[in-house]
């Protein structure tokens, strides 16, 4: 923990007083390796994304907020001006900063401190009746609503996902929502996948002694729709040789920098469509509202919450992953 005096608000930002954030897997890359991905740390970086809390400054125009007002805060902040924002995709935007993300030079610091700042844009008041560790979920459901969205229509089909962590928890509670009829889940843990097939998945599949379960179950009717949330190339494999000819495949998952061995081959073969999915954009007031409105129950996939002032013990909680799912630090 690092002790710093607060400097003045800037113009135009407001100033939030953290109340609950969750810890990610890119947190946990960062914290054990220093980077995610291909994103690696060059200067101290403060974690942090997924993110809410209470307004206590404004500094200029912010009509839509007012101090005490609780917040969800969407951690991008795009341009809006640049070809890809102005196509509607602002995840994509080539001058984007991202809270607690090493992908840009200087690194934009994320929320796990006592008051972060932020622009009026990326606050999302959310109702007095929400618990505001559900509003710091905010993030990780957007991801899962981009992901579902990216691939298209999902009612009435039959779906897989690799890895039953928070992520692939989250989007198996949003593409049974959006209609899927079937879904399976994959990982190498029991306690995850039990923690699955109590949020509703119709098969779970312990993958640490071998396929031959999987490919019973997608021989028996192809898989329409995958999802790759584990972050391996096994993983993505997996997702595609066993998503039918003509299907789907979504990765979400952040792999190892790096190339990596993919089954090329099949993805022609198969005519498979693959696709990326990149954090999220309008969907985080999407998923703002569905979280206000009781329509997802995020706080079914956290486990343990953790004072903000014993984040070391939060981390380590986190990564054991038999022994939690999603840990949420909170202000105390």
């Amino acid at each position: 923990m690092v002790e710093e005096p607060l400097k003045p608000l800037p113009p135009g930002m407001v100033r939030v007083r953290f109340r609950a954030g969750g810890i990610c897997g890119s947190d946990m890359h960062y914290f054990r390796h220093g980077r995610t991905g291909d994103f690696v740390v060059e200067t101290p970086l403060v974690l942090g994304h997924e993110i809410a809390g209470e307004i206590v400054e404004i500094s200029g125009d912010a009509s839509s907020l007012a101090v005490g007002d609780r917040v969800a805060v969407n951690p991008s902040r795009w341009c809006g001006k640049c070809p890809r924002c102005l196509e509607g995709r602002p995840n994509l935007c080539e001058n984007i900063y991202f809270m607690g993300s090493a992908s840009k030079k200087p690194h934009m610091q994320g929320g796990f401190a006592t008051y972060f700042d932020a622009v009026p844009a990326q606050c999302i008041k959310v109702s007095g009746n929400t618990p505001i560790a559900a509003a710091a979920l905010a993030e990780p459901l957007a991801v899962c609503l981009h992901a579902v969205k990216r691939a298209s229509v999902v009612e009435g089909k039959r779906g897989i996902i690799f890895g039953a962590g928070p992520i692939g928890l989250l989007t198996l509670l949003v593409a049974r929502q959006a209609g899927m009829s079937e879904i399976a889940v994959v990982d190498l843990m029991s306690a995850p996948l039990a923690f699955a097939k109590r949020l509703g998945a119709d098969h779970i599949i312990d993958i640490s002694a071998g396929e031959n379960d999987l490919k019973a179950l997608a021989a028996e009717r192809p898989f329409d729709v995958a999802f790759e949330i584990s972050g391996t190339a096994a993983g993505l494999t997996s997702a595609i040789s066993n998503v039918r000819r003509g299907g789907t495949v979504v990765q979400i998952g952040n792999l190892p920098g790096g190339a990596i061995p993919v089954p090329a081959n099949m993805i022609m073969a198969k005519e498979i469509d693959l696709m990326g999915s990149f954090r999220f954009g309008e969907e985080f007031e999407h998923a703002v509202r569905l979280i206000d409105d009781g329509k997802i129950d995020v706080l079914s996939i956290v486990t343990s919450q953790r004072p903000l002032s014993e984040a070391l013990e939060g981390f380590h909680l986190a990564l054991d992953r038999s022994q939690s799912v999603k840990v949420v630090l909170t202000a105390s």
